[in-house]
């Protein structure tokens, strides 16, 4: 096992989280940070920076190191897009250069001309700022579809009245809504949706997993909202505030500590 130096102070926790998990999966292949360069293709001073939080690994580095390391490149990858996030943001501070921003050539002077550097500040918050709103777009776009299958679905073994009026119903807008029943099995809890006890669910996902930590929680005590298998703000924020309870990482991913929390806490 390797014996690590502390990451930086200023980074953000979900930018620690990738980074971290990083580590176990080098850890548990057993390799030195030369033999992850070769199988990867990234050369052992970029790991050498990624796994200290001095630099952002890129999205294919990620995933080469999860395959190298029998992990599930789908779920690292969601903690690579959370963190990218975060990075751009400004949170990683502590890594020495912003997010995005190429070394200055040794000739250049210290003090640059204030329009200069006015514009290229303007043109980059542009550009971050489109990036963004057009995510935001497409996002809604998509979960309002889903959501619109979902309505569908649960009515398909319903016979409905027949009308004749061209007024969309809005039910149709609305997302499913599942069913709590947890059981005590042992010394743990189940939902009856997933018996996942490790997978890493982050804001944006969606499924059974969503489902199970959203039934557990309400069970706990804290409220998700709607039981609706999405992982949004309500659904963060609750995660955020059971791992401030029990006195957890707050970073508002459910992990390996924080589903023992949900399967084994009880209800307060």
């Amino acid at each position: 096992m390797s014996r690590w130096k502390e990451l930086p102070a200023g980074l953000h926790p979900e930018i620690r989280q990738l980074i971290v998990r990083l580590r176990r999966l080098k850890d548990r292949g057993e390799l030195s940070t030369r033999q992850l360069a070769v199988k990867t293709g990234y050369s052992t001073r970029s790991w050498e920076r990624y796994l200290s939080g001095t630099s952002l690994p890129p999205r294919d580095a990620v995933e080469a190191v999860a395959r190298v390391g029998g992990d599930d490149p789908a779920r690292l990858l969601v903690l690579h897009e959370i963190a990218a996030e975060r990075w751009a943001e400004g949170d990683a501070a502590a890594a020495g250069t912003a997010p995005g921003t190429p070394p200055a050539p040794e000739h250049e002077p210290a003090v640059r001309q204030p329009y200069g550097r006015s514009l290229r500040v303007a043109v980059t918050a542009g550009a971050a700022a489109l990036v963004l709103s057009v995510s935001a777009v497409l996002a809604l776009a998509v979960e309002l579809a889903e959501a619109r299958a979902a309505a569908d679905a649960a009515r398909a073994g319903t016979v409905a009245a027949a009308t004749d009026t061209t007024v969309p119903d809005p039910a149709s807008l609305l997302p499913a809504l599942y069913t709590c029943r947890p059981e005590r099995t042992g010394d743990r809890w189940y939902a009856g949706h997933s018996r996942t006890r490790e997978t890493v669910v982050a804001y944006g996902a969606r499924g059974p997993e969503v489902i199970e930590a959203q039934c557990l929680m309400r069970r706990t005590g804290v409220s998700p909202g709607n039981v609706d298998g999405i992982f949004g703000p309500l659904t963060q924020r609750a995660v955020k505030r059971l791992q401030d309870r029990e006195g957890l990482v707050v970073d508002g991913i459910i992990g390996p500590d924080t589903w023992q929390a949900l399967r084994g806490a009880a209800p307060k």
